[in-house]
């Protein structure tokens, strides 16, 4: 699920969930990204409802670092292009 979403694009935890047909599980969607260490799982594309960043396991700067570099637009914390 998460390794389809593109390159510049972001979905966010419950979207995840939803298309996991667990619409209800998007705190769990959160917890199991944040402890994921496999770098074919692009975690850092995911983001919170709310439009802000979100957790990442190596660090919220290296998040919005990995964003801004495949064009995601941010100001603070805030995702732009959803």
């Amino acid at each position: 699920m998460v390794r389809k979403i593109k390159k510049g694009e972001v979905l966010t935890y419950k979207e995840v969930a939803k298309k996991a047909k667990n619409p209800l599980a998007w705190r769990a969607v959160g917890n199991i990204l944040n402890k994921n260490k496999d770098p074919s799982v692009p975690c850092h594309r995911v983001v919170r409802s709310d439009k802000r960043v979100g957790g990442y396991n190596k660090g919220k700067k290296e998040k919005i670092k990995l964003l801004k570099k495949e064009g995601v637009k941010i100001k603070g914390e805030r995702v732009f292009h959803i």
